[in-house]
């Protein structure tokens, strides 16, 4: 008796599996290929006093013969200008630094969060939960004016420590790197603790039971099982973490003093106090490309573990 030998026929996609695959790359070309490429042209241009504060080196509505003539005039001047002054490296060096001490500090305290979240009893997870998302309820701005109201000098904080008898004048946090850590650290943990939540949670109970079967006491366990298979959220976390930490405005403008120098701060004088566009635009594009680097080799390194355990 003859075998039958079935073909799979190709599939064909419906209109709505095309739009529902070109929605994301749309996204991705309507609101970040597309603003990208206005700043990186205003990057290129000269600045000026007129509105809008810079003159373009090249316009496509001049049409194409124009705008190949001033293709050759094209220039790399404020990127060249980033290199020569010490105010731009210096503070994309700080706010690396910053936002790496930052994250650091977040893992160090969101991990036991997590952790705790992740052994608890079943019925308790999703009210843990509900409390490390609750303070997204509130506005950004607000949270981070209210440790002002706790680290100034007649802070809720010193007035504790002055009444507890732990201090004797009132100890200088505000306007410090300090505060920075602190603000950051407060603002950013949810980011750290919800992917680190999810590896610990799916954690399989049944190896921690096996290493306890073999002598293993609990700490052992739990660097040599727990650790190792959590450290994809650590990574996520992290990276969460650290990515809006290094263009961070708000935090390092409200509780940090003249001496906090970070790249965020920076863009701010130079497009609204200074008015360079060009040079800014600059500024934020090299920021993009400090932030896109670490982004890519993540990817590909989660790539790798995906296909090695496939």
């Amino acid at each position: 008796m003859d075998e039958e030998v079935h073909v799979a026929a190709p599939v064909k996609r419906s209109l709505g599996g095309w739009l529902l695959i070109a929605m994301p790359y749309l996204w991705l070309l309507i609101f970040f290929l597309a603003p990208f490429l206005i700043v990186f042209k205003i990057s290129l241009s000269e600045v000026a006093i007129a509105i809008p504060p810079y003159l373009p080196t090249f316009d496509f509505s001049e049409g194409w013969e124009t705008f190949r003539e001033n293709l050759s005039s094209f220039s790399l001047e404020n990127y060249i200008w980033l290199t020569e002054d010490a105010l731009y490296w210096k503070s994309y060096l700080s706010s690396v630094i910053i936002a790496a001490t930052s994250t650091v500090l977040t893992l160090l305290i969101g991990y036991p969060i997590a952790y705790g979240m992740a052994r608890s009893p079943q019925s308790w997870r999703p009210t843990l939960l509900m409390l490390v998302i609750l303070p997204f309820w509130t506005s950004f701005l607000i949270r981070v004016y209210a440790w002002i109201g706790i680290l100034k000098n007649e802070g809720l904080l010193n007035q504790l420590l002055l009444s507890l008898g732990l201090i004797d004048e009132p100890l200088v946090i505000l306007n410090t790197n300090i505060a920075v850590y602190i603000g950051i650290v407060y603002s950013y943990l949810p980011f750290l603790v919800l992917p680190l939540y999810a590896s610990l949670e799916k954690l399989d109970g049944s190896l921690l039971e096996a290493a306890e079967d073999l002598g293993c006491p609990p700490w052992k366990a739990f660097w040599k099982v727990t650790l190792p298979l959590s450290i994809p959220g650590m990574i996520a976390g992290c990276f969460l973490v650290f990515i809006p930490a290094v263009g961070e405005f708000v935090i390092p403008d409200l509780l940090g003093g003249s001496d906090t120098l970070m790249i965020g701060k920076t863009l701010w004088v130079e497009f609204f106090n200074n008015r360079d566009w060009p040079v800014s635009s600059a500024v934020a594009v090299i920021l993009l490309m400090i932030l896109v680097i670490p982004i890519v080799l993540f990817q590909n390194q989660q790539q790798k573990m995906a296909e090695k355990n496939g």
